[in-house]
């Protein structure tokens, strides 16, 4: 039996994810999201900085990232150096102070195309939930384990949930775009 709750848990799941994404884009303020999709080559394979290191923001325009081991410092610098958000981090010590500079209209645009990107990519997520929804009620309706009206009506609801999600994303979308874009 096809679950809509899962449907729906795994739609919502694909626009949780765009909001993780998009708190990593950065607006006119520092925050520590925005170095939290960020992998260090740290003990031999990838890690997420926030798992070496405590992110800080205590000013509007400046990120203090204190690394617990202070022989990852170098590889966490190069890494948020590295992650083509257009920072340049300096090292004193174990921490790695990073001042955010003033966004310029073309920065501006390039982020907005990123999240444009974002966006997409939660768009087709959504829709390959769909896909995967749509996939199971025809199984189920060529086994004989539900009707032809079964199958219709049940479809109509992937569909209404697929747009429900859609929608969403747009108006995150929309939001973030706005906050790029405001000065």
């Amino acid at each position: 039996m096809t679950d809509l709750k899962d449907i729906d848990r795994r739609m919502d799941g694909a626009v949780a994810a765009l909001s993780q994404e998009f708190s990593g884009l950065r607006t006119g303020r520092a925050s520590p999201g925005l170095l939290d999709h960020i992998t260090v080559d740290a003990y031999g394979s990838k890690m997420p900085i926030k798992q070496l290191a405590n992110v800080n923001s205590p000013e509007p325009r400046l990120l203090v990232v204190q690394v617990w081991d202070g022989g990852l410092t170098k590889a966490t610098e190069k890494a948020i150096r590295e992650s083509g958000l257009g920072l340049n981090p300096a090292a004193e010590g174990q921490t790695i102070r990073v001042p955010l500079p003033e966004l310029s209209e073309e920065r501006r645009k390039e982020l907005v195309k990123v999240a444009a990107k974002y966006a997409e990519a939660a768009r087709v997520s959504v829709r390959n939930v769909r896909r995967d929804g749509m996939d199971s009620l025809k199984k189920q309706e060529k086994d004989g384990d539900i009707s032809k009206d079964e199958h219709h009506a049940r479809s109509d609801d992937i569909q209404k949930m697929t747009d429900k999600h859609i929608k969403k994303i747009d108006e995150m979308l929309a939001k973030k775009e706005e906050d790029i874009l405001s000065v």
